[in-house]
């Protein structure tokens, strides 16, 4: 794949105090926060993240992806684990509290027409970034059917409505799907690696592998996988994308202090057509070609 070409990625950054308008808590300390941030919600693409103040006694500001965006009513839906000081003071914010944000921050994925095929495969909290390509991709493409679909992996419980899926997957017996991607007719599937009823029990990129094998030397040719996700399982992805040759776009989880390519604090090293070279995942990023991140 070529290097991705991506605009001015600071141009869609802006500084904002967001409302929070919702709060909903799941198990294993999952939450959905959603905020009312008319700015970056114009802005938001598909693989961007926000920098948000957990709460107001804390300085430094703490990195989410985007989940899904609505322009049109001004907000944005954000999906976080409780890990350390930051998101246990997020996880106590009610209604009508005000949070600082700067976004929408970041490159996206791109989406390419000649590669019509998109598998998606996220993990973890690494799940949000790919709720948003889906969305993307049936508004873009609402015509396309049975030529995107989801492999999503948790070791802990999913924090979705799960359901039978009524919409088949070739070469994957599981049957249980995430309701918001089977309300936009996308076909997924999960995996974990405790017993979950209906999941597949293994790595996800084990469960998105045993559809690859269906495809014909034809459908690679015009296959993408797009992936979000902690470090092993990107790694994991990037080898299954090298086996099948396939295209590969990942986005890089990391933490960051200023998240506007000041502090550079956040470097990834890639290998591009120039050799060896330093990239910051704020500005740079979060969204890699899979083949040039040492991972």
């Amino acid at each position: 794949m070529a290097h991705l070409k991506h605009p001015d990625s600071r141009s869609t950054i802006h500084m904002e105090d967001s409302i929070v308008i919702s709060h909903h808590h799941y198990d294993d300390r999952q939450h959905v926060l959603r905020l009312h941030c008319p700015q970056c919600a114009s802005h938001a693409v598909h693989g961007q993240f926000v920098h948000l103040q957990c709460d107001r006694s804390l300085l430094l500001r703490r990195p989410f992806s985007i989940m899904r965006a609505r322009p049109d009513e001004g907000w944005i839906d954000l999906l976080y684990k409780e890990v350390g000081q930051g998101t246990m003071l997020l996880a106590k914010q009610a209604e009508g509290s005000v949070l600082n944000l700067l976004g929408s921050i970041g490159n996206p994925f791109i989406l390419h027409e000649d590669k019509p095929i998109r598998i998606l495969i996220g993990g973890g909290v690494g799940i949000p970034p790919m709720i948003f390509v889906a969305e993307t991709i049936r508004q873009q493409y609402p015509s396309d059917t049975d030529m995107t679909y989801a492999f999503m992996g948790s070791e802990i419980s999913f924090p979705f409505t799960v359901l039978n899926s009524e919409l088949p997957v070739p070469g994957v017996t599981a049957h249980h799907a995430i309701e918001d991607m089977e309300n936009i007719s996308i076909p997924s599937r999960l995996a974990s690696l405790r017993y979950l009823t209906g999941c597949y029990r293994g790595h996800v990129t084990e469960l998105a592998e045993k559809f690859l094998q269906t495809l014909s030397p034809e459908r690679l040719q015009i296959a993408e996988i797009f992936s979000c996700g902690p470090r092993p399982m990107l790694y994991a992805t990037k080898r299954l994308a090298m086996k099948y040759n396939i295209d590969c776009q990942i986005s890089m989880e990391e933490y960051m202090a200023c998240a506007t390519g000041g502090c550079a604090g956040c470097n990834v090293k890639i290998t591009g057509p120039d050799g060896p070279a330093m990239k910051r995942v704020c500005v740079d990023g979060p969204v890699f070609d899979a083949s040039l991140v040492e991972l």
